[in-house]
């Protein structure tokens, strides 16, 4: 990894400051989100080109500021991950034919830009959604897009949003193939419930983009469900950033072009969210200064006929006052 390079130093060279947007680029998206620039064109000039083909989604407009939780840390950045899956023939039925969230990770950046905790949250919680009583966290998505998935992660938390940011799984396989896929340590045998039912073995395991998103869905054949599910993605994330942050990317314009391609058709932010600034802002961030959470819970259980987690509200309420404090360092420890 490249040694920091203060502010009162000389400006780094531009594959050294691509590098490093390369990794900001997986702190964003938790896998796709992408501001860097080729060899043959300015940097800053190739992030603005960049900015302009990524889609916008209206999350925040009209929210009711009285309802929205206030920042005990005004400095401090709080991301709204989701991973949207928009395919009509669901593997799961109980869900219905709506689109709804399989990845829910709120990004926390503090104040000193230094670092940064991705929180899973488990996409069956159950918790309370404006307007639509108690219901799987994810549902919010379905009932009202982006906005009623802010107030219903807000509520929860207790954490403010900041930003957005949308990866449609559709175009997820795209920015795996890009790299050239991606190595996983699978940690135990299973069998994919999807077809072609692939089998995964115990041990490093080569993945295509298809295979990678078989592996990230998969939850039935384990005993703790969803979170072996989370625990996947987060193998999945941080295989992506490393291989993004490669040198091998770097010197390989044709790939690092259908990098750029894909992750940009399969990303979608706020309406407020510069890439270029916060390009700027992460610039020191390094990806061994990342960690991986995952909401606290206490198990699954049944309401009606639907699978849910229920949420261990006072470790909970801890680990988001921390956030809310930009305090989570001294509960991680890093």
């Amino acid at each position: 990894m490249l040694p920091l390079q203060p502010d009162d130093q000389p400006t780094p060279p531009a594959k050294t400051r691509m590098r490093r947007l390369l990794v900001i680029a997986g702190i964003l998206t938790g896998v796709i989100l992408l501001v860097c620039g080729g060899a043959a064109i300015g940097l800053w000039a190739y992030i603005g080109s960049v900015e302009d083909r990524v889609g916008r989604v209206d999350a925040f407009t009209d929210l009711p500021e009285d309802t929205r939780p206030s920042k005990a840390a005004p400095k401090a950045l709080n991301i709204l991950l989701l991973g949207s899956d928009s395919r009509v023939l669901r593997d799961e039925p109980e869900n219905g034919l709506a689109a709804r969230t399989d990845t829910i990770i709120v990004v926390h950046i503090p104040a000193g830009r230094d670092s940064a905790q991705l929180i899973s949250i488990p996409r069956d919680s159950w918790v309370p959604v404006p307007g639509h009583k108690i219901n799987k966290i994810n549902a919010a998505y379905a009932l009202g897009g982006p906005k009623l998935m802010v107030q219903a992660v807000e509520e929860f938390t207790k954490v403010r949003i900041d930003h957005v940011v949308v990866i449609d799984f559709a175009g997820f396989k795209e920015v795996v193939d890009a790299l050239g896929g991606i190595q996983i340590d699978v940690p135990q045998d299973f069998t994919s419930i999807h077809p072609p039912h692939r089998k995964f073995t115990k041990g490093s395991q080569f993945m295509s983009g298809e295979v990678a998103l078989d592996y990230s869905r998969q939850r039935y054949q384990f005993k703790d469900g969803d979170f072996s599910r989370i625990e996947h993605q987060q193998q999945v994330i941080k295989a992506v950033m490393e291989k993004a942050a490669s040198r091998g990317l770097m010197t390989d314009i044709p790939k690092l072009n259908a990098f750029i391609r894909a992750t940009t058709s399969a990303l979608t932010v706020d309406q407020n969210l510069s890439l270029f600034d916060l390009a700027v802002e992460l610039r020191q961030i390094r990806g061994d200064h990342l960690t991986f959470l995952t909401s606290p819970s206490k198990g699954v259980g049944r309401e009606g006929t639907q699978s849910v987690v229920y949420v261990d509200a006072e470790k909970a309420a801890k680990l988001y006052a921390a956030v809310n404090a930009d305090q989570v360092s001294s509960l991680t420890g890093g």
